[in-house]
């Protein structure tokens, strides 16, 4: 397991993960710090000061060097981490609409946690939304309002779910959905950021199967004879996800990607090469010497 790729929470270290990246670009001045690590524009210098001191000063990777903030040591490499060394956890969430930023609030969700493709563990529940469950959702994924009424809250279920997400890679099928929700979740909820590396296997199936017109999961699971009892039920689709994920490393080991590394650059979209650009025809007669 390598946890130094997955999944994280603490305030420190994410600070910290910051700074490093901020400062690989080249030193920097405290205030500059302050501001793009803590969001603080035109505080007062002594504390922005303060605080970078009281974050950065105990860690040997940073200095300070003539007034300026600067990395002593490059950051350790996750590239050649073996993916059979990755935990990955897979997860679902079901939600009353599809915008956190709206006020759309999950009403159930799965994490399935994989290790050499084996799970390991599973958290799955239903979850009190505080608000209404739209007809046109229930009709989608049969939750209902009374089914989440004695559900527990999320902020309920925050310390066994970041037990199952915790130092684990986060993937899910359209990532970026469940990441959102989530990430929202646990700060409304007080529980942080989520912080570390995402795997959409939306975005790997597009690279392993282009030869499909559709890449949904439920078009991924019939082509791989995966079984699904109940789609759009969160337990039941991050299952079905997990055991697709696990054909997919199949599929990338055979063709030679092995690490981390590897399957970034696998993933990583090909340049589109810039046609040419056509010279403009002169205006006039032309030379043909014509009579």
């Amino acid at each position: 397991m390598n946890g130094a790729l997955g999944v994280r929470w603490d305030d420190l270290p994410l600070l910290r993960d910051r700074a490093v990246s901020l400062l690989l670009s080249g030193p920097a001045r405290t205030p500059a710090l302050a501001e793009r690590i803590f969001n603080i524009r035109h505080g007062p210098p002594r504390l922005a000061a303060s605080l970078v001191r009281e974050v950065l000063g105990a860690d040997p990777r940073f200095q300070i060097r003539s007034d300026r903030w600067v990395l002593t040591e490059e950051p350790p490499s996750y590239g050649e981490v073996s993916l059979c060394d990755v935990d990955f956890v897979v997860v679902d969430v079901e939600s009353t609409g599809g915008s956190p930023g709206r006020g759309d609030r999950v009403t159930e969700v799965a994490a399935v946690r994989m290790r050499n493709g084996e799970l390991v563990d599973c958290f799955e529940s239903l979850v009190n939304p505080e608000r209404p469950i739209p007809p046109s959702v229930t009709a989608l994924t049969n939750i209902t309002e009374e089914m989440v009424a004695d559900a527990p809250k999320f902020r309920d279920l925050l310390e066994p779910l970041k037990q199952t997400l915790r130092g684990a890679v986060f993937v899910a099928h359209n990532v970026g959905f469940d990441w959102r929700f989530l990430d929202s979740e646990f700060r409304r909820s007080g529980g942080g950021r989520l912080e570390g590396e995402r795997l959409c296997t939306l975005r790997l199936a597009r690279r392993l199967h282009p030869e499909l017109r559709r890449r949904s999961l439920g078009v991924l699971a019939n082509h791989y004879a995966i079984p699904m009892e109940s789609h759009h039920r969160a337990g039941d689709d991050a299952r079905a996800t997990a055991e697709l994920l696990g054909r997919f490393l199949e599929r990338l080991g055979e063709e030679g990607i092995s690490d981390w590394g590897g399957l970034q650059r696998y993933l990583k979209p090909a340049r589109r090469r810039k046609k040419p650009k056509r010279r403009k025809k002169k205006n006039g007669t032309g030379t043909s010497g014509a009579a």
